[in-house]
């Protein structure tokens, strides 16, 4: 079984979608594992806390103390500018997080833990459409 999720952004930050794969794997039933792929270079996937917020803000804070805007003096090596001071920093916390995961599925559902949520990571600041692609085999 195959789908496509849409994410929706609005900037830079966590975007929970465990709501959306799990009515999906509900409606197909069955057991297996779910394979999510980002189809884009400058955001990530993740499974992480879904109950404090805080966790989200502080991952999202720390990622840009790691890697700054291009613009920052601290990154004035890189090259690849053009597309704003945010783009190659994404790309860079994209190559550093996973841009797929795999989670088991038992009786049409993710067996995630009681915290976790699964979450587009979002690291450029204006809106996008992020296509995530699922596999349930």
């Amino acid at each position: 079984m195959q789908t496509e999720f849409i994410v929706q952004t609005r900037g830079s930050r966590l975007y929970e979608f465990t709501a959306e794969i799990r009515a999906w794997l509900d409606s197909v039933g069955g057991d297996g594992l779910l394979t999510l792929f980002v189809r884009h270079t400058s955001c990530s996937l993740l499974i992480q806390e879904n109950a404090d917020p805080e966790v989200q803000t502080d991952l999202k804070a720390f990622f840009e103390r790691l890697v700054p805007p291009s613009d920052h003096p601290s990154m004035s090596y890189l090259r690849h500018t053009y597309e704003g001071p945010d783009d190659m920093p994404a790309h860079i916390k994209a190559a550093m997080m996973p841009v797929s995961l795999s989670i088991p599925v038992v009786k049409g559902q993710p067996v995630l833990g009681t915290w976790q949520g699964i979450y587009l990571f979002e690291h450029r600041s204006a809106p996008h459409a992020r296509k995530v692609a699922a596999h349930l085999a």
